[in-house]
């Protein structure tokens, strides 16, 4: 049964839901959200278990979380919208397409996949398993060393300390982590991207250790509606990593579609 999502609002247009990804609340999609809102009414909604949403005991599913913001575009009476998520949101977004394919006008999938190989399921498998273990900063530095690329990492890593201290300050309920790594490794839809006929930009870092280049260029092959924009040499947070280049390109699609 759905959830009932909080979710923060900005703008004035058509909606546009952006989906964030694992173990992250909506407040991480400030700086895209500035450059969105000129165009679009932004709907951020907390991922189950995230920020400031409901936070059930597991396990959960991209399914369940596509359930959960389909529900939340009810109670908005939005009939459809265009759709932008980060990792896990652009699972849930992949979910969304499926469960509703007349409720997503256009999707902008960030850093995605549609199925974890076994090294991506044995990355979901420790991050459950080394995060009861260390700090909650310590957790985050690991996360950091995994998402950003290395000159991104140099370059702010002042801002990268006060990301570990806000981990320290502000932990994530250990039961939802664990349940949001649980539906990122069992997410599967790549059988069925053939049926997505939803306008689809994809994007993604060369440098991405975490869900590499292949997965979008996977996702790129089936999706018969879709475009791939490789960013050279960034990482799985590539969309903040250039942030003016992401947003100009991201911004551009979803006006077109």
């Amino acid at each position: 049964m759905p959830v009932k999502l909080h979710y923060e609002v900005v703008g004035q247009g058509e909606p546009l839901v952006l989906i964030m990804g694992l173990g992250a609340d909506n407040s991480l999609w400030e700086l895209h959200a500035k450059a969105y809102s000129r165009h679009f009414h932004c709907i951020m909604p907390d991922n189950r278990g995230a920020g400031d949403s409901p936070k059930p005991e597991g396990p959960y599913s991209t399914e369940m979380m596509a359930q959960d913001t389909l529900a939340m575009m009810d109670e908005l009476e939005i009939d459809s919208a265009r759709v932008a998520g980060i990792s896990m949101g652009s699972a849930i977004a992949q979910c969304m397409a499926l469960l509703a394919p007349d409720r997503v006008r256009s999707m902008v999938l960030i850093s995605s996949w549609a199925r974890c190989d076994r090294y991506m399921k044995d990355v979901f498998e420790h991050f459950t398993r080394v995060r009861p273990l260390i700090p909650p900063e310590d957790f985050m530095q690991l996360l950091q060393l995994w998402i950003f690329a290395p000159d991104h990492f140099g370059a702010n890593y002042a801002d990268l300390l006060v990301g570990r201290k806000d981990a320290k300050d502000n932990p994530m309920a250990a039961h939802a982590f664990d349940a949001q790594c649980a539906a990122c490794s069992d997410h599967d839809t790549l059988d069925r991207l053939g049926e997505i006929q939803t306008p689809c930009l994809l994007t993604v870092g060369d440098a991405d250790i975490f869900t590499p280049l292949r997965c979008s260029e996977e996702m790129h092959g089936r999706l018969p509606n879709s475009e791939l924009f490789v960013l050279p040499g960034l990482g799985h947070c590539h969309h903040w990593e250039d942030l003016k280049t992401f947003n100009e390109t991201t911004t551009k699609f979803l006006l077109a579609n």
